[in-house]
């Protein structure tokens, strides 16, 4: 017997339509994309782990140093050649990418998505890029999970919803940090916190972070335990910590935005890769500290080694504090510009990690100075300051302030910092947001009208396709016609009763209303004398096809309160839109989103 696995699948699917309800196969898949998430965590860990001990052990160990200029270059040439000559696609960066297929893919991601950053992830990091492995993992992680739901059939909703679920295993998994990792989904995604979403988020985080102990135990990225109280005394330095994690966020932001910029006035993406990895190479070995995601540069500090520092040969000769803090805030400007440009350059990952490293170094720093200037009589605890720095940074940049409350609050294994975490992350996210509304993450997608937000009215709006709501059956007219021709060829063929009016060069002029000829068509001796401009008028606005988004669409209905509004590209004439329908296809989109 011929064995049929598209057949197969059929059965499959069938089965569990009949033998579970929607609620409990969401459940079970989000299960299952929970468990799919941590072994891509514990995968991508593994890959950029075992690329760096290849590349720092046996004989190339004795000259580290000197290679740091070889090896973040051949990582993103790598990256180039896997991407042009075996992919032949665009990979496209992390959060971002998997926020437009919600938006603009009805939750689809495509096929290659499941493994590309499997591969170029830890190639990038491995080789000495200056990322973070969280955004890969979600990327990968989100594509299985639409993979699955495809098979199983889900609606748009459901396929959102294991999106989040992917989110928040990948989180879970990396930091074991279960509540983070759902607040995570919830925050960036814009998923609705209901009981339908919840379980399977709930379900989706405990399956992911049982994969990750199952293979690190309680081994987790960052080591700390608290040992000092929060003291009420320092709420003032933790409230003047969260305005400078802001200032450090829009700085962050702007370093972001305009090292791509600049990267994208290169014709060549290989002259882009040279200028890229010699910028990189360059940094890394001034300050080999910021090489990949930086985790334990962070332990170090956390644990209060500062030995680290001693060994950089540029600051020897300093006092010992301040030589540390000098040496921080160098950190965290080369940080900053070593991360724009290992992604913008086309090195795949993301800004997590780089975003709690350069958090870490300002809080450590900013504690540093408190002690080292004695402004208090006791010295505070620098290693507390160094956590909630993160927090800070991580509100600002990402506009994630629950989640980086949360993640610090799990990492230590306890709330004694909750108030203060909420103290400095709340000031930073609230600065930050007045000066840049959108996240990191979202910021071109918000240009762009593509993105999905908190707001139900909006996220319809943004997932509508204008395509499916422009209606082309009009009888067209042009300029030169008489009235004879209007009747022949408009008003007898049509069953509407606008007609719109173009050139010759089918460039949009107007329209014309039925009720302006009806109480002259019957009137022959009309017919050869009057013409099209006779009756032409201005439509009440226009919809331009390329630049209008359907927020921009439902504003210019209800300014004109028109019925019926003209759609154009570039000046030419595509065809109608019409109130009624515009507002069926709202409510038949809300029906489809709302789980």
């Amino acid at each position: 017997m011929k064995f049929n696995l598209p057949h197969m699948l059929t059965k499959v699917t069938s089965w569990l339509e009949k033998s579970f309800s929607k609620q409990q196969l969401l459940i079970l898949m989000s299960a299952v994309v929970g468990l799919l998430s941590g072994l891509v965590a514990v995968l991508l860990k593994n890959l950029t782990y075992l690329i760096q001990s290849l590349l720092g052990g046996g004989y190339i160990s004795n000259y580290h140093n000197a290679y740091y200029f070889i090896f973040p270059l051949a990582g993103l040439l790598l990256v180039y050649l896997f991407s042009k000559f075996i992919l032949k696609k665009e990979i496209g960066q992390g959060i971002s990418t998997t926020l437009y297929s919600i938006s603009r893919r009805k939750g689809f991601m495509r096929k290659f998505q499941n493994y590309a950053s499997l591969i170029t992830a830890p190639i990038t990091l491995g080789f000495g890029g200056s990322a973070g492995l969280e955004a890969p993992t979600v990327v990968s992680s989100a594509a299985l999970s639409t993979s699955f739901s495809k098979f199983l059939n889900l609606t748009q909703a459901s396929r959102t919803l294991m999106i989040g679920c992917a989110a928040a295993g990948a989180m879970s998994s990396i930091f074991q940090a279960p509540i983070a990792g759902i607040i995570f989904a919830i925050e960036i995604f814009s998923l609705d916190l209901t009981l339908v979403s919840m379980i399977p988020l709930l379900v989706a985080s405990v399956s992911s972070i049982l994969t990750s102990y199952f293979f690190f135990g309680s081994d987790i990225i960052l080591h700390t335990q608290l040992g000092e109280a929060f003291e009420i005394s320092d709420v003032p330095f933790y409230i003047a910590l969260g305005i400078f994690t802001a200032f450090a966020s829009i700085t962050f932001t702007k370093v972001y935005i305009y090292t791509f910029k600049k990267f994208k006035t290169f014709k060549s993406k290989f002259n882009k890769i040279i200028v890229g990895g010699l910028i990189l190479s360059g940094i890394l070995f001034l300050v080999p500290q910021i090489y990949g995601e930086g985790y334990s540069t962070i332990n170090e500090l956390l644990a209060g080694n500062h030995e680290l520092v001693t060994k950089n040969k540029f600051l020897q000769g300093w006092d010992m504090t301040w030589m540390v803090i000098v040496f921080l805030l160098l950190l965290i400007v080369f940080k900053m510009i070593a991360t724009s440009v290992t992604i913008a350059a086309g090195g795949i990952g993301g800004i997590f990690a780089p975003v709690l490293f350069i958090g870490s170094m300002i809080g450590h720093c900013y504690g540093l100075v408190i002690n080292t200037l004695g402004i208090t009589k006791v010295p505070v605890s620098v290693s507390q300051f160094t956590l909630v720095g993160m927090a800070g940074l991580m509100a600002g940049v990402m506009h994630a302030p629950l989640t980086a409350i949360f993640l610090i609050a799990e990492i230590t294994s306890g709330y004694s910092l909750f108030v203060p975490l909420m103290i400095t992350a709340a000031i930073s996210y609230g600065i930050t947001s007045r000066f840049q509304p959108n996240s990191v993450y979202t910021m071109e997608l918000a240009e762009r009208g593509d993105l999905v937000t908190h707001n139900k009215d909006q996220a319809v709006l943004t997932l509508m396709d204008i395509h499916q709501v422009i209606e082309d059956n009009f009888k067209i007219l042009t300029n030169d016609m008489n009235l004879e021709q209007i009747i022949n060829e408009g008003v007898i063929k049509s069953k509407r009763n606008i007609f719109p009016v173009v050139d010759e060069n089918h460039i949009f002029k107007g329209i014309i209303l039925l009720d302006d000829i009806r109480t002259i068509m019957f009137d022959k001796s009309l017919y050869q004398e009057m013409t099209v401009i006779d009756f032409m008028q201005n439509a009440p606005d226009v919809i331009e096809l390329n630049e209008c988004k359907m927020k921009d669409i439902m504003r210019k209905f209800q300014e004109t309160d028109a019925w019926n509004l003209p759609v154009v590209r570039e000046g030419k004439y595509v065809g109608f839109i019409s109130k009624s329908k515009l507002l069926t296809a709202y409510r038949q989109k809300l029906i489809e989103v709302t789980v």
